[in-house]
């Protein structure tokens, strides 16, 4: 079973740390577009696209780099009590907390994947049998979901986007539980 548990943990923490790495490049992506943005109104007319696309590029960004910063314990903690704890206390205190932020993050896969069926036109009350449904032929997609603004972009992807991220924020919070885990049960990690 120990086996199986440093198993998941080591896959789960090298797909992260992956793509956290590819994402951390993003805040240059997002750079060019707020810079291209400010040229574009000083000197030209004003683009359209570039606000509501840094917008779109700061949601990637900060939902695919959570877990990536969860691995790397470079979340916001208060650490005035936490500092001064043993490593057994943490990692209790740990095992407590992380079992809250797999509560929320699956409220928030939830409400994505809801929010996801919504764009592509379901308004029923079944988000999750939608999605099966489109890969078995049993259902087909309604009027797809664009931005109000004046750009009119899809907003699929980037719900596909937020889907993604809080999953693999979930899979990395099962990964750190474990860690806490195998730390209570004085295993190396």
């Amino acid at each position: 079973m120990s086996r199986m548990i440093r198993a998941y943990i080591v896959l789960i923490d090298a797909v992260n740390y992956r793509v956290g790495r590819l994402i951390m490049y993003f805040i240059f992506v997002l750079m060019g577009i707020l810079l291209w943005s400010s040229i574009s109104k000083t000197f030209f007319l004003p683009s359209l696209w570039t606000l509501e696309m840094a917008q779109f590029v700061m949601v990637a960004y900060y939902v695919l780099g959570g877990p990536y910063s969860i691995q790397l314990g470079s979340n916001v903690r208060m650490d005035l009590l936490y500092g001064d704890w043993s490593q057994s206390k943490k990692a209790w205190f740990d095992l407590f907390t992380v079992l809250l932020l797999i509560f929320y993050l699956c409220v928030l896969l939830y409400g994505a994947v809801s929010s996801a069926a919504y764009s592509f036109g379901y308004w029923g009350t079944e988000p999750f049998s939608f999605f099966l449904s489109l890969l078995t032929g049993g259902e087909e997609i309604g009027r797809i979901e664009r931005s109000s603004t004046s750009w009119r972009p899809y907003l699929w992807p980037i719900k596909a986007v937020m889907i993604l991220g809080f999953f693999l924020m979930l899979l990395q919070c099962v990964s750190e539980f474990l860690k806490d885990v195998l730390r209570l049960k004085g295993e190396s990690v």
